[in-house]
């Protein structure tokens, strides 16, 4: 194995330009790990957050850090108690140290990534990588919370945030479980893409169409952006109807009717941060088997080098885009 790899580093909180390009040593193979090729790293608004300094890095030492929370890859080495088997396999990893605040490891932006090979999910045979990585950590976040509304084969289900990221794979996997979803988007030159997604209705918020949202008229409710929607979201809630929050990208100060806490709804929600390496495996093996079958709409990808990463930064702070943005080699 080679010694050195070219990676992005960052050395201050800032903008995008403390993206930068180097090389850097290839760490050593501990007896569980798994060292892995990027074939695709995504970006993630983790990734903004962290490099502007908004989610401080936990470590008294911080830098240099290697920013990135999710990697498909090819295993090229195991350690000793790693399974040898795994060398030569397509696998994805995300979260669980990788990168973060926590960066226990180096994380995805980098020719090669460490990780232990527990929090790594093999892909099934056949899978494409791009469009998995595509879906990623967007489409198990999107997993884990959709989970938690129950069944949803013809239950009624708005997605918040429904050309985001997060939004866009959970309108694309509710559909394909049998929901009738309604995509809410911020802009309505999204529409017809979150449509394509599955969405059967499509409300957006900057044109007034909040008040078309119905009280009473859901099952659940899937909410990424929080702030302003959140109110309507409960309010939509049909009695013995969930909202799972796993996003506030409008923001996390809400307000709502309090009567509405003695009707009987639920409001849960989900965290990547408590994903772990069996959540991994099952929501993948969920994802690649919709894929495979043709059922689940893959978001749409851009491809830009890992060099690049500055400039995908900035693209995705500047919003209107849709779908992932992907670093490759």
């Amino acid at each position: 194995m080679q010694s050195e790899m070219r990676s992005i580093v960052i050395s201050r909180y800032g903008g995008p330009e403390v993206l930068e390009w180097k090389t850097v040593p290839v760490l050593s193979l501990r007896a569980s790990e798994i060292r892995i090729r990027t074939i695709a790293a995504a970006v993630n608004h983790t990734d903004l957050e962290i490099r502007a300094g908004n989610w401080p890095i936990r470590k008294p030492e911080p830098f240099p850090y290697v920013p990135g929370v999710e990697v498909v890859g090819e295993v090229v080495e195991a350690g000793s108690s790693a399974g040898r088997a795994l060398v030569g396999q397509q696998v994805i990893t995300m979260m669980q140290g990788l990168g973060g605040v926590r960066a226990d490891r180096p994380g995805g932006y980098a020719e090669f990534v460490t990780v232990d090979a527990s929090a790594a999910a093999q892909l099934p045979a056949g899978t494409d990588p791009l469009a998995i990585a595509a879906i990623g950590l967007a489409g198990v976040t999107a997993h884990e919370g959709l989970q938690r509304l129950g069944p949803l084969d013809g239950r009624h289900v708005m997605v918040t945030g429904a050309a985001g990221g997060v939004g866009s794979a959970a309108v694309s996997l509710a559909s394909a479980l049998g929901a009738h979803v309604l995509g809410l988007v911020s802009r309505p030159e999204q529409a017809d893409y979150v449509r394509a997604l599955g969405a059967e209705r499509v409300l957006a918020s900057k044109a007034g169409e909040l008040s078309l949202v119905e009280p009473q008229s859901l099952d659940g409710v899937f909410d990424t952006v929080g702030a302003a929607v959140f109110e309507i979201s409960v309010s939509a809630l049909k009695p013995g109807g969930t909202m799972s929050l796993v996003g506030a990208v409008g923001g996390s100060d809400v307000r709502f009717d309090l009567w509405n806490l003695i009707r009987p709804v639920s409001l849960t929600g989900y965290s990547s941060e408590n994903l772990d390496g069996t959540a991994l495996e099952a929501a993948i093996a969920t994802l690649a088997h919709l894929l495979a079958q043709r059922a689940m709409r893959t978001p749409k990808w851009t491809t830009m080098r890992i060099s690049e990463a500055s400039l995908a930064h900035a693209a995705l702070e500047q919003g209107g885009g849709k779908g992932r943005i992907l670093l490759v080699p």
